[in-house]
């Protein structure tokens, strides 16, 4: 692993799990172009474009100006008995984590903070989870070791891929680009499912994102991570948008969903019975199984549940790694299974699933040695790591065999919903 130079400083070896995601990603690349004929990728990879990429809301700007990545109810609240985590960055989750703790929908921080402070931290915890809010308590590396949703974690592979009884053609690439002609379907938000999806725009797939209509995305978020990709608006709960999509379903060729388990299915059936032999990459926070997989989940408050937080924090408090790196290592670790998945479809014809989870690459972080007792602040990567399009600055690609991506995200939503 070549020196990362401070960029991703912390106490767990972040370094070490941003080199192994993305040279994995690399190696599946590597293959792919080995298997469609394609000349390997000349130019070594810097630590400092890995780095800038997986710190991309530290590094995006629009018109010159950083954004916040959470909001005002997002974030550490001490309780009476610890700390605990929230995250309340769409509006349906700032109103479902008011409701659960008996505040109205125009409640500030502050007001929240106190009322918080009443509460025990399991108390928090369970009430989120009752009403679909996004709250944990946060816990030590023991205590999430010992407890049923960390050893359900920590028991599935790192990448886990499925064979599915199901068979149908593929489109193999066909092209001067590793994945030119190969239709992916991406299904997600936030930064894991969209870093795995643009990472599969990069090697020249045709990517279609599909949203709801009535839950609009965050649009700094969205241009960070759509690059590549185009978006467009389905309504899956009504019957001529999921008639719509189960057409765009079984024209492509790879899935990428951020669903929890079984969540999908209930909307639209077997994607593998609708598309038979497809490639369906599945990322969650918590993984497929254990007392926690039906529930919702995001990068911070992995880290919070699974003892990073209390690792990464100082004098009782507790802190977070320089960046979502749980989200951009499974993006990266998600991307690599489906690629290898789509190389061995062309041999046997087989669909298969690929799974990740937020909380197994997190323990993959948390098993690794090398920690250090304490970690000075990470630098930010300079200037030749990002591009600027109309104003919005963003990461360059982690490879640097890529100066860009193939286009600059788009407007979210603007897209029409066709192949």
């Amino acid at each position: 692993m070549i020196d990362f130079g401070g960029y991703l400083s912390s106490c767990l070896p972040t370094d070490e799990l941003a080199w192994t995601a993305v040279t994995t990603f690399r190696a599946a690349a590597g293959r792919l172009r080995d298997a469609a004929g394609l000349p390997p990728a000349g130019r070594p990879i810097r630590a400092e474009r890995i780095a800038a990429a997986f710190a991309g809301e530290r590094m995006f700007r629009w018109n010159g100006t950083r954004v916040d990545a959470f909001a005002e109810l997002s974030g550490f609240f001490p309780t009476a008995d610890g700390w605990v985590r929230t995250h309340a960055n769409y509006p349906h989750h700032r109103r479902r984590i008011l409701g659960a703790v008996g505040l109205p929908e125009d409640t500030d921080r502050d007001r929240f903070a106190t009322r918080l402070a009443r509460m025990s931290a399991s108390e928090v915890e369970d009430l989120a989870a009752d009403v679909g809010a996004i709250a944990v308590r946060v816990r030590t590396e023991s205590e999430w070791a010992a407890s049923g949703p960390g050893v359900a974690a920590a028991s599935d592979d790192l990448v886990s891929v499925q064979v599915r009884s199901d068979h149908g053609p593929l489109r193999m690439p066909a092209g001067d680009a590793p994945l030119a002609g190969v239709r992916v379907l991406d299904l997600t938000r936030v930064v894991a499912g969209p870093v795995a999806s643009r990472s599969l725009a990069l090697l020249g797939a045709d990517v279609l994102r599909i949203d709801p209509p009535q839950m609009p995305e965050i649009e700094w978020q969205h241009r960070e991570s759509g690059q590549g990709k185009r978006s467009a608006l389905i309504d899956l709960r009504a019957s001529d948008g999921l008639a719509q999509f189960r057409t765009l379903l079984a024209d492509a060729d790879i899935l990428v969903t951020g669903y929890r388990p079984g969540a999908l299915e209930a909307l639209v059936g077997t994607p593998g019975s609708v598309k038979p032999g497809l490639i369906h990459g599945r990322v969650s926070a918590w993984g497929r199984s254990g007392p926690w997989a039906d529930r919702r989940g995001f990068d911070s408050i992995v880290q919070a549940a699974s003892g990073i937080a209390m690792i990464e924090g100082s004098d009782g408090r507790p802190g977070a790694l320089p960046a979502q790196a749980l989200d951009h290592a499974s993006g990266y670790l998600l991307a690599s299974g489906v690629i290898d998945a789509l190389v061995e479809a062309r041999a046997d014809g087989a669909g298969r699933d690929v799974r990740v989870s937020l909380a197994r690459t997190a323990a993959w972080l948390l098993e690794r040695p090398n920690r250090r007792a304490s970690a000075r602040p990470a630098l930010l990567p300079g200037a030749d790591t990002v591009v600027t399009h109309d104003g919005i600055t963003t990461a360059r690609p982690a490879l640097t065999e890529f100066d860009d991506y193939p286009f600059p995200a788009r407007a979210w939503g603007t897209d029409p919903p066709r192949w």
